[in-house]
């Protein structure tokens, strides 16, 4: 049991209710609660990189706060990839001109961008909004709360203005 129990709390990556555990392992929730209890002592006394953290009646797997000097030096780096500047080119035709097909972003930059898209789509930047009511129903893409967050910004509006007389 303890086994299933750590699963559903790895692969949750949230907290699960003790009822949710129960339900899950068809027990009690007296038993559930044992059980949780059980296996917090067990990953404190085995000191292992993870633990089990309990707020009222919600647990979640967590890593140990000792070892966060070491998790900031692994996650940083990966966190804050550059972005090529035709990456970043063409995060910032979707982000001042979204929704936008890929049609207006090529139009726009002059080249093909098909790459570029799907880089921003795995890295969450951007992402599929809708689609416009044109013959073939091209893909219009948008910005993600992924990427207000990468850039510091609280919303759209807190985009810098456009200055298109120093472009042109």
């Amino acid at each position: 049991m303890m086994a299933i129990v750590e699963n559903i709390l790895f692969v949750s990556g949230e907290a699960v209710t003790l009822g949710e555990i129960a339900k899950a392992l068809d027990i009690s929730k007296s038993a559930a609660k044992k059980l949780m209890d059980n296996m917090i002592s067990c990953f404190d006394f085995e000191r292992r990189g993870l633990q089990i953290i309990k707020v009222n009646e919600n647990y979640q797997m967590a890593t140990r706060s000792q070892y966060s000097e070491y998790i900031h030096k692994f996650i940083e780096p990966r966190q804050r990839e550059r972005l090529s500047k035709a990456a970043l080119e063409t995060l910032a035709i979707i982000a001042y001109r979204q929704p936008i097909t890929r049609m207006d972003i090529e139009t726009i930059r002059g080249v093909k961008c098909d790459n570029l898209l799907s880089t921003l789509l795995d890295k969450g930047l951007i992402r599929e909004v809708d689609r416009l009511d044109a013959p073939g129903r091209p893909i219009l893409y948008g910005t993600t709360e992924l990427f207000l967050k990468y850039f510091g910004l609280s919303s759209i509006d807190e985009l810098p203005p456009l200055d298109l007389d120093k472009h042109e």
